[in-house]
Protein backbone atom coordinates (compact mmCIF):
# COMPACT_ATOMS: atom_id res chain seq x y z
CA UNK A 1 0.00 0.00 0.00
CA UNK A 2 2.77 2.59 1.05
CA UNK A 3 4.93 2.03 -2.39
CA UNK A 4 1.35 2.48 -4.29
CA UNK A 5 0.34 5.38 -2.15
CA UNK A 6 4.09 6.98 -3.01
CA UNK A 7 3.06 6.66 -6.88
CA UNK A 8 -0.48 8.36 -6.08
CA UNK A 9 1.74 11.21 -4.37
CA UNK A 10 4.14 11.26 -7.47
CA UNK A 11 1.82 10.81 -9.89
CA UNK A 12 -0.33 13.83 -8.65
CA UNK A 13 2.83 15.91 -7.84
CA UNK A 14 3.92 15.62 -11.56
CA UNK A 15 -0.20 16.28 -12.67
CA UNK A 16 0.19 19.76 -10.84
CA UNK A 17 3.54 20.98 -12.12
CA UNK A 18 2.33 20.04 -15.79
CA UNK A 19 -0.45 22.21 -15.09
CA UNK A 20 1.29 25.67 -13.76
CA UNK A 21 4.42 25.05 -16.07
CA UNK A 22 1.53 24.97 -18.92
CA UNK A 23 -0.13 27.87 -17.82
CA UNK A 24 3.39 29.63 -17.04
CA UNK A 25 4.30 29.03 -20.99
CA UNK A 26 1.03 30.24 -21.79
CA UNK A 27 2.17 33.66 -20.47
CA UNK A 28 5.15 33.90 -22.02
CA UNK A 29 3.80 32.64 -25.43
CA UNK A 30 1.11 35.57 -24.56
CA UNK A 31 3.87 38.29 -23.50
CA UNK A 32 6.26 37.27 -26.25
CA UNK A 33 3.54 37.91 -29.20
CA UNK A 34 1.76 40.40 -27.61
CA UNK A 35 3.85 43.40 -28.91
CA UNK A 36 4.22 41.78 -32.03
CA UNK A 37 0.11 41.52 -32.48
CA UNK A 38 0.01 45.23 -31.19
CA UNK A 39 2.12 46.66 -33.93
CA UNK A 40 0.81 44.61 -36.99
CA UNK A 41 -2.84 45.79 -35.34
CA UNK A 42 -1.68 49.44 -35.03
CA UNK A 43 -0.34 49.17 -38.46
CA UNK A 44 -4.04 48.41 -39.91
CA UNK A 45 -5.69 51.01 -37.39
CA UNK A 46 -6.54 54.86 -38.13
CA UNK A 47 -4.11 58.05 -36.52
CA UNK A 48 -6.97 59.03 -34.67
CA UNK A 49 -7.86 55.53 -32.76
CA UNK A 50 -3.81 55.40 -32.20
CA UNK A 51 -4.06 58.64 -30.68
CA UNK A 52 -6.97 57.61 -28.77
CA UNK A 53 -5.39 54.83 -27.51
CA UNK A 54 -8.32 52.34 -28.96
CA UNK A 55 -5.67 49.80 -30.61
CA UNK A 56 -5.08 46.19 -28.42
CA UNK A 57 -4.63 43.47 -30.83
CA UNK A 58 -7.52 43.97 -33.49
CA UNK A 59 -6.88 47.62 -36.09
CA UNK A 60 -9.74 49.75 -35.01
CA UNK A 61 -10.83 51.80 -38.63
CA UNK A 62 -8.93 49.03 -40.45
CA UNK A 63 -6.88 50.83 -43.49
CA UNK A 64 -4.45 49.81 -45.58
CA UNK A 65 -3.19 53.19 -46.21
CA UNK A 66 0.03 53.40 -44.83
CA UNK A 67 1.17 50.02 -46.50
CA UNK A 68 0.11 51.64 -49.65
CA UNK A 69 2.18 54.93 -49.09
CA UNK A 70 5.46 53.06 -48.07
CA UNK A 71 5.17 50.32 -50.82
CA UNK A 72 3.99 53.06 -53.78
CA UNK A 73 7.52 54.84 -53.08
CA UNK A 74 9.73 53.80 -55.79
CA UNK A 75 12.48 53.37 -54.11
CA UNK A 76 11.20 51.16 -51.24
CA UNK A 77 11.49 47.39 -53.37
CA UNK A 78 15.19 48.31 -54.60
CA UNK A 79 16.06 48.83 -51.27
CA UNK A 80 14.49 45.64 -50.43
CA UNK A 81 16.07 43.72 -53.43
CA UNK A 82 19.41 45.54 -52.18
CA UNK A 83 18.86 43.74 -48.10
CA UNK A 84 18.25 40.44 -50.25
CA UNK A 85 21.43 40.34 -52.14
CA UNK A 86 23.68 41.90 -48.91
CA UNK A 87 21.81 39.26 -46.75
CA UNK A 88 22.69 36.13 -48.90
CA UNK A 89 26.18 37.35 -50.38
CA UNK A 90 27.15 38.56 -46.57
CA UNK A 91 25.62 35.37 -44.43
CA UNK A 92 27.71 33.25 -47.02
CA UNK A 93 30.90 34.85 -46.41
CA UNK A 94 30.25 35.36 -42.72
CA UNK A 95 29.83 31.73 -42.38
CA UNK A 96 32.09 30.51 -44.61
CA UNK A 97 35.44 32.64 -43.20
CA UNK A 98 34.16 31.70 -39.69
CA UNK A 99 34.20 28.22 -39.99
CA UNK A 100 37.70 28.74 -41.73
CA UNK A 101 39.25 30.61 -38.90
CA UNK A 102 37.32 28.39 -35.83
CA UNK A 103 38.51 25.46 -37.40
CA UNK A 104 41.47 25.28 -37.56
CA UNK A 105 41.59 27.25 -34.07
CA UNK A 106 39.59 24.09 -32.80
CA UNK A 107 42.85 21.74 -33.06
CA UNK A 108 45.26 21.68 -30.15
CA UNK A 109 47.90 20.86 -32.33
CA UNK A 110 48.03 23.99 -34.37
CA UNK A 111 51.33 26.04 -33.59
CA UNK A 112 50.30 29.22 -31.88
CA UNK A 113 46.94 28.22 -31.29
CA UNK A 114 46.65 29.85 -27.67
CA UNK A 115 48.04 33.24 -29.10
CA UNK A 116 45.78 32.97 -32.33
CA UNK A 117 42.80 32.77 -29.92
CA UNK A 118 43.88 35.30 -27.65
CA UNK A 119 43.97 37.95 -30.31
CA UNK A 120 40.74 37.06 -31.95
CA UNK A 121 39.38 37.57 -28.18
CA UNK A 122 41.37 40.84 -27.84
CA UNK A 123 39.01 42.13 -30.54
CA UNK A 124 35.81 41.51 -28.81
CA UNK A 125 36.69 44.40 -26.08
CA UNK A 126 38.81 46.53 -28.20
CA UNK A 127 38.34 48.20 -31.64
CA UNK A 128 40.13 50.78 -33.78
CA UNK A 129 37.05 53.66 -32.89
CA UNK A 130 34.70 54.87 -35.53
CA UNK A 131 36.97 57.65 -37.03
CA UNK A 132 39.92 55.37 -37.77
CA UNK A 133 37.78 52.55 -39.58
CA UNK A 134 35.98 55.09 -41.71
CA UNK A 135 38.90 56.78 -42.65
CA UNK A 136 40.55 52.82 -43.61
CA UNK A 137 37.42 52.41 -45.43
CA UNK A 138 37.89 55.56 -47.54
CA UNK A 139 40.86 55.29 -48.06
CA UNK A 140 40.51 51.81 -49.21
CA UNK A 141 37.83 52.90 -51.68
CA UNK A 142 35.17 51.49 -49.86
CA UNK A 143 33.16 53.85 -49.52
CA UNK A 144 29.61 54.00 -51.77
CA UNK A 145 30.63 49.96 -52.27
CA UNK A 146 28.69 46.82 -51.27
CA UNK A 147 31.97 45.24 -49.70
CA UNK A 148 31.86 48.66 -47.54
CA UNK A 149 28.53 47.39 -46.11
CA UNK A 150 29.44 43.64 -46.21
CA UNK A 151 33.03 43.69 -44.44
CA UNK A 152 32.82 45.03 -41.23
CA UNK A 153 30.20 43.17 -39.80
CA UNK A 154 31.90 39.90 -41.82
CA UNK A 155 33.38 37.90 -38.57
CA UNK A 156 32.30 38.00 -34.98
CA UNK A 157 34.19 37.18 -32.23
CA UNK A 158 31.48 35.16 -30.19
CA UNK A 159 30.20 33.24 -33.48
CA UNK A 160 33.77 32.01 -33.92
CA UNK A 161 34.27 30.81 -30.41
CA UNK A 162 30.90 29.00 -30.42
CA UNK A 163 31.92 27.18 -33.48
CA UNK A 164 35.24 26.72 -32.42
CA UNK A 165 33.76 24.95 -29.60
CA UNK A 166 31.47 22.53 -31.60
CA UNK A 167 34.31 21.60 -34.12
CA UNK A 168 36.33 20.39 -30.64
CA UNK A 169 33.39 17.63 -30.27
CA UNK A 170 33.93 16.39 -33.50
CA UNK A 171 35.02 12.79 -33.54
CA UNK A 172 39.14 12.90 -34.62
CA UNK A 173 38.03 9.19 -35.95
CA UNK A 174 36.18 10.44 -38.71
CA UNK A 175 38.72 13.21 -39.58
CA UNK A 176 41.75 10.10 -39.51
CA UNK A 177 39.95 7.82 -41.63
CA UNK A 178 39.32 10.28 -44.13
CA UNK A 179 42.66 10.64 -43.89
CA UNK A 180 43.54 7.43 -44.73
CA UNK A 181 41.12 7.55 -47.57
CA UNK A 182 43.20 10.44 -49.04
CA UNK A 183 41.01 13.53 -48.61
CA UNK A 184 43.15 16.86 -47.95
CA UNK A 185 42.66 18.97 -44.87
CA UNK A 186 39.79 21.00 -46.94
CA UNK A 187 38.38 17.83 -48.31
CA UNK A 188 37.74 16.44 -44.50
CA UNK A 189 36.20 19.90 -43.35
CA UNK A 190 33.80 20.04 -46.35
CA UNK A 191 32.92 16.39 -46.86
CA UNK A 192 33.49 15.10 -43.53
CA UNK A 193 33.16 18.21 -40.48
CA UNK A 194 31.01 20.14 -42.67
CA UNK A 195 27.47 18.07 -43.15
CA UNK A 196 28.46 17.27 -39.23
CA UNK A 197 27.97 20.34 -38.21
CA UNK A 198 24.98 21.37 -39.66
CA UNK A 199 23.20 22.32 -36.34
CA UNK A 200 25.97 25.21 -35.63
CA UNK A 201 25.86 26.45 -38.99
CA UNK A 202 22.33 26.85 -39.35
CA UNK A 203 22.45 28.80 -36.42
CA UNK A 204 24.97 30.95 -37.72
CA UNK A 205 23.27 31.11 -40.84
CA UNK A 206 20.16 32.50 -39.25
CA UNK A 207 22.77 34.82 -36.74
CA UNK A 208 24.14 36.53 -39.72
CA UNK A 209 20.87 36.91 -41.88
CA UNK A 210 19.25 38.77 -39.09
CA UNK A 211 21.80 40.74 -38.57
CA UNK A 212 22.59 41.80 -42.23
CA UNK A 213 18.95 42.10 -42.71
CA UNK A 214 18.52 44.26 -39.43
CA UNK A 215 21.41 46.12 -40.08
CA UNK A 216 21.39 50.14 -40.89
CA UNK A 217 24.29 51.17 -39.32
CA UNK A 218 26.90 50.68 -41.78
CA UNK A 219 24.97 51.86 -44.57
CA UNK A 220 24.68 55.06 -42.62
CA UNK A 221 28.45 55.21 -42.07
CA UNK A 222 29.54 53.96 -45.88
CA UNK A 223 26.68 54.16 -48.08
CA UNK A 224 25.51 57.69 -49.58
CA UNK A 225 23.87 56.57 -52.83
CA UNK A 226 20.56 56.25 -52.21
CA UNK A 227 20.22 53.33 -54.85
CA UNK A 228 22.57 51.60 -52.46
CA UNK A 229 20.19 51.79 -49.67
CA UNK A 230 19.48 48.28 -47.70
CA UNK A 231 15.55 48.31 -46.50
CA UNK A 232 16.58 49.15 -42.89
CA UNK A 233 17.92 52.15 -43.86
CA UNK A 234 15.35 53.36 -46.10
CA UNK A 235 12.63 52.77 -43.85
CA UNK A 236 14.75 54.81 -41.14
CA UNK A 237 14.94 57.61 -43.06
CA UNK A 238 11.20 57.44 -43.89
CA UNK A 239 10.40 57.05 -39.96
CA UNK A 240 12.44 60.36 -39.71
CA UNK A 241 10.84 61.93 -42.07
CA UNK A 242 7.45 61.28 -40.46
CA UNK A 243 8.74 62.06 -37.05
CA UNK A 244 9.93 65.63 -37.94
CA UNK A 245 7.56 66.37 -41.25
CA UNK A 246 6.35 70.06 -41.77
CA UNK A 247 3.76 72.00 -39.47
CA UNK A 248 1.65 69.35 -38.55
CA UNK A 249 -1.20 72.12 -38.90
CA UNK A 250 -0.29 71.95 -42.92
CA UNK A 251 -0.07 68.48 -43.10
CA UNK A 252 -3.65 66.13 -44.73
CA UNK A 253 -5.52 63.92 -42.43
CA UNK A 254 -3.53 60.89 -45.01
CA UNK A 255 -0.57 62.32 -43.70
CA UNK A 256 -1.31 62.80 -40.15
CA UNK A 257 -2.35 58.99 -40.02
CA UNK A 258 0.90 57.98 -42.17
CA UNK A 259 3.21 59.91 -39.64
CA UNK A 260 1.24 57.66 -36.58
CA UNK A 261 1.47 54.29 -37.49
CA UNK A 262 4.36 53.95 -40.11
CA UNK A 263 6.51 53.08 -37.43
CA UNK A 264 4.20 50.15 -36.85
CA UNK A 265 4.21 49.58 -40.68
CA UNK A 266 8.20 49.79 -41.02
CA UNK A 267 9.12 47.55 -38.10
CA UNK A 268 6.19 44.63 -39.48
CA UNK A 269 7.64 44.81 -42.86
CA UNK A 270 11.18 44.48 -41.46
CA UNK A 271 10.12 41.31 -39.44
CA UNK A 272 7.77 39.45 -41.72
CA UNK A 273 10.60 38.01 -43.69
CA UNK A 274 12.56 36.82 -40.40
CA UNK A 275 9.34 35.61 -39.01
CA UNK A 276 8.81 33.34 -42.31
CA UNK A 277 12.17 31.56 -42.20
CA UNK A 278 12.67 31.03 -38.73
CA UNK A 279 10.45 28.10 -38.13
CA UNK A 280 12.25 26.11 -40.57
CA UNK A 281 15.58 26.66 -38.77
CA UNK A 282 14.03 26.90 -35.60
CA UNK A 283 15.51 23.21 -34.58
CA UNK A 284 19.16 24.11 -35.71
CA UNK A 285 18.51 27.00 -33.71
CA UNK A 286 18.35 25.40 -30.79
CA UNK A 287 20.82 22.14 -31.22
CA UNK A 288 23.40 24.79 -32.25
CA UNK A 289 23.05 26.39 -28.95
CA UNK A 290 23.11 23.63 -26.97
CA UNK A 291 25.61 21.54 -28.67
CA UNK A 292 28.00 24.60 -29.41
CA UNK A 293 28.10 25.97 -25.80
CA UNK A 294 31.58 26.79 -24.89
CA UNK A 295 33.36 24.54 -22.81
CA UNK A 296 37.05 24.75 -21.11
Amino acid sequence: MSEKSTKVRESSSYLIFKIFNTIFMILICVVTLYPFLYLVSQSFSSEQAIMQGKVTLLPVDFNISTYKSVLAKGDFLRSYKNTLIYSVIGTVLAVLLSCFLAYPLSKKELKANKFITKFVIFTMYFGGGLIPNYVLMQRLHLVNHVAGFLIPSLLSTYYIILMKSFFQDTPKELEEAGELDGLSPIGIFFKIVFPLSMPIIATMILFNAVGYWNNWYNSFLYLDKKEMWPVAYYLRTIITGASTSADPGEASAEKLQIAANIKSCSMVLMALPIICVYPFVQKYYVQGMMLGGVKE
